[in-house]
């Protein structure tokens, strides 16, 4: 996989932790928090772990604490894919 898309996580999130009423996961997400989407950190400790599962890759706790956005879990998400898609 070389990118997780906005997409592949809103998915990721409707599966492993469902979808609040009244949140449309399919707006304009990116921006907002996910404390306001309805989901709490154990609900991306879920999402984390099947990405871990999915993907093979080992994410950092710190991923939780500091990703508040999708845009920003997007981010060190991707990150770690490309860390891990580089050659040794």
């Amino acid at each position: 996989m070389a990118e997780m898309t906005l997409e592949q996580l809103t998915g990721l999130l409707r599966e492993c932790a469902g979808e609040e009423e009244g949140v449309d996961l399919d707006g304009d997400v990116l921006d907002r928090s996910f404390t306001n989407l309805g989901y709490d950190s154990l609900a991306m400790l879920q999402v984390i772990g099947r990405i871990e599962q999915d993907y093979g890759l080992t994410l950092p706790d710190e991923v939780v604490a500091e990703a508040t956005t999708p845009r920003q879990f997007l981010a060190r998400m991707n990150d770690g894919l490309s860390e891990v898609a580089r050659p040794a």
